[in-house]
């Protein structure tokens, strides 16, 4: 009987996962012959953990905090680590110098994505953008979600974001134990607005944004490399869901249909309203209104198109969730950060009123929490692997087709040469000693947002609606370690989740408005 570890959900223990691993090992060994056939001027690899035989370093590829082993990686063997399991190249890059010159540079070669069977193939998530490889459907599909979220046009979205801001900050008024739910409401009906035109009045009871969480938590435990071992071993998919080992199966029919709900029911609500002449307009309307005849050959396909780009942008909700949260654990861990910023809020806009996109510009200070709120705690400490199209020969290595290259964010925004004390929150590493913003300050958006033609599409809205979230709250309460029964604040420690989406360990703080005349503005704010 073959015996290998257990990966994931998936243990290889029975003779028929024996043949599998055997004609894996073969396939690997015909790779590797491959390989050296297509590397005539014998360029060595990247250096790397060499791992064993056939095998390579599945025993030591991490399951649990990935980007802070391959970092320590970085500091044995260099900005470029390769390593290869079952066969499977992989490369990772722990500089932006690296990033920029593949995933930039040579953005023709490293801008398709990993083969993720599990995902993709069965947890139905071919709908998504960011999986997609490179080709005409990913083009298609970036074209239209970019009409409505490109940089020049989601200034309409602003008032909608100070709407659900404000809602917010009444909901942490009525409940502040509650403020991680709240966030998450905030983000629900911001985008369920944005995308379909449905206001969402609670988002724990609302069917849809359930429905979405719980795809969402699929997409987090999935995304992490190495969480499944058919994605390294992809025959393994043909497994029946009833043999022993096979729960990975399982797991996967079930986010199936949770995913195609997702993406299917929404969209056809709003056809149907549109229909009876009662759809609100939205980024789903718009789509509809430019779909083709029925009667056109080419109508299904611009319809699936569209409800794939609609159910998408829901998706990247995500990061400003997880932001959000990781900016209450900030101020409550960095009092002096909090009052700092408070000062410039009541100095610019005074306390008579709450923040507005127009006084971004003269908000220095609090644009540099909201860029260390991005570096501090990365939402996506990794992201997603791009896939090499060809082979390839640079800096004096040879990097197969097929490799999986990893751009290690985490590395690039806590790299102690650019960024002093890396791991504490320091607004002011971005701005001048005038108080303005710097310029040549490195941006967290270099690595915070992915990299090259794979970058995430809506990280302008993302943006904003940070912006316009971070300076209302400062304005209207303050955010503070909670009391232990001494009288002490008890002691409150950053960390995040593990996965391919981080969130910030669940934590408890307290939540009070800035007085009686905030809590009078708050509850006067009513719709915007």
């Amino acid at each position: 009987m073959f015996v290998l570890r257990r990966v994931g959900d998936f243990i290889v223990e029975h003779p028929f996962y024996g043949f599998i691993a055997g004609t894996v090992s073969y396939v690997a060994f015909l790779r590797v012959r491959a390989s050296t056939r297509r590397n005539p001027r014998r360029l060595p690899l990247p250096p790397g953990p060499k791992g064993l035989p056939i095998l390579g370093s599945i025993f030591d590829m991490p399951l649990e905090y990935p980007w802070l082993v391959y970092d320590q990686w970085f500091k044995i063997y260099g900005d470029m680590v390769y390593f290869e399991v079952l066969g499977q190249p992989f490369l990772l890059l722990g500089s932006l110098k690296r990033t920029s010159d593949l995933f930039d540079r040579r953005s023709w070669n490293y801008s398709s994505r990993a083969h993720m069977p599990m995902l993709v193939e069965l947890m139905n998530w071919s709908f998504s953008l960011a999986l997609m490889p490179y080709g005409q459907t990913w083009r298609r599909h970036r074209r239209a979600f970019n009409e409505h979220f490109h940089r020049n046009t989601v200034w309409k979205y602003k008032a909608l974001q100070q709407r659900e801001s404000r809602a917010l900050l009444r909901n942490l008024l009525d409940s502040p134990n509650q403020f991680l739910h709240h966030i998450r409401h905030t983000f629900a009906a911001m985008i369920m607005d944005i995308a379909y035109g449905a206001r969402v009045e609670d988002s724990s009871t609302d069917p849809h944004v359930l429905k979405i969480e719980e795809a969402l938590e699929g997409l987090t435990e999935a995304g992490v490399p190495g969480a499944f071992l058919v994605d390294i071993m992809p025959i393994l998919k043909y497994v029946p869901s009833w043999f022993p080992g096979a729960g990975f199966k399982r797991k996967a029919a079930k986010w199936s249909k949770i995913n195609t709900d997702v993406v299917q029911d929404p969209f056809i609500r709003v056809e149907e309203n549109m229909k009876e002449g009662k759809a609100t307009p939205s980024m789903a309307t718009s789509l509809i209104d430019r779909l083709p005849e029925e009667t056109d050959p080419g109508y299904a396909d611009e319809r699936a198109i569209a409800q794939n780009v609609a159910a998408v942008a829901y998706i990247g909700k995500l990061n400003t969730v997880s932001a959000t949260q990781s900016f209450f654990m900030a101020m409550a861990l960095y009092p002096e950060v909090q009052r700092k910023a408070q000062e410039e809020l009541d100095r610019v806009i005074g306390r008579d009123r709450l923040p507005e996109f127009s006084d971004q510009l003269s908000l220095p200070y609090v644009m540099a929490v909201v860029k260390e709120t991005m570096r501090w705690q990365l939402v996506t400490p990794l992201g997603l692997g791009h896939s090499s199209s060809q082979d390839d020969e640079y800096d004096g290595y040879f990097i197969p087709q097929g490799t999986i290259v990893i751009g290690n964010s985490w590395s690039i925004l806590h790299d102690p040469i650019v960024f002093s004390d890396p791991l504490e929150f320091i607004p002011e590493r971005y701005l001048l000693k005038n108080g303005q913003l710097d310029p040549n300050a490195l941006d967290p958006k270099c690595a915070a947002f992915g990299f090259g033609r794979r970058i995430c599409p809506g990280r302008h809205l993302s943006d904003n609606a940070l912006y316009i979230v971070v300076s209302s709250v400062l304005a209207a309460f303050d955010i503070k370690p909670i009391l232990g029964s001494d009288g002490n604040p008890v002691d409150l420690k950053a960390g995040v989740t593990n996965g391919m989406v981080s969130f910030p360990i669940p934590f408890r703080c307290e939540v009070k408005p800035r007085g009686e005349k905030a809590a009078a503005l708050i509850s006067d704010s009513g719709e915007y």
